[in-house]
């Protein structure tokens, strides 16, 4: 692999990690790298999203009726893997979802239906109370 496209894998990486609290699109993604002198075509930036998203290191998000994916970093510092995630589809706002009775939920679901939740790419959702409001 030859040093540009490592340089390119790092800054799509460092964009992820800097906007950890939100989920950019693709697009979204393509402008800062092009804002920062770096434009990178939509083929290679969707290849490597992919490969995140497949390797753990991000989550893929597609709401419904939305045509464009979303994609966020996964920080494991918040500990991503053992809870949910609510995610506000009228501005995107992700809430980290590691309370008592929802972990309740993901064991029941085990138990009872012997699915295995993986939280690290499970996301509710729904309108945040801002949102929910402005309807």
């Amino acid at each position: 692999m030859n040093t540009y496209n490592t340089k390119q894998k790092q800054l799509i990486s460092d964009i992820l990690i800097e906007n950890k609290s939100r989920d950019l699109t693709c697009d979204e993604i393509a402008d800062i790298l092009k804002e920062r002198g770096t434009p990178v075509g939509k083929a290679t930036l969707y290849r490597y999203l992919e490969k995140l998203n497949k390797d753990g290191a991000i989550r893929k998000t597609v709401a419904p009726g939305v045509k464009s994916a979303t994609f966020q970093f996964i920080d494991k510092e918040m500990c991503c893997e053992s809870h949910l995630h609510l995610k506000c589809i009228g501005c995107g706002q992700l809430t980290h979802l590691g309370c008592d009775f929802m972990n309740g939920v993901s064991e029941h679901v085990f138990k009872h239906h012997k699915f295995k939740i993986d939280n690290t790419q499970t996301v509710i959702l729904g309108l945040c109370e801002k949102c929910s409001q402005e309807v």
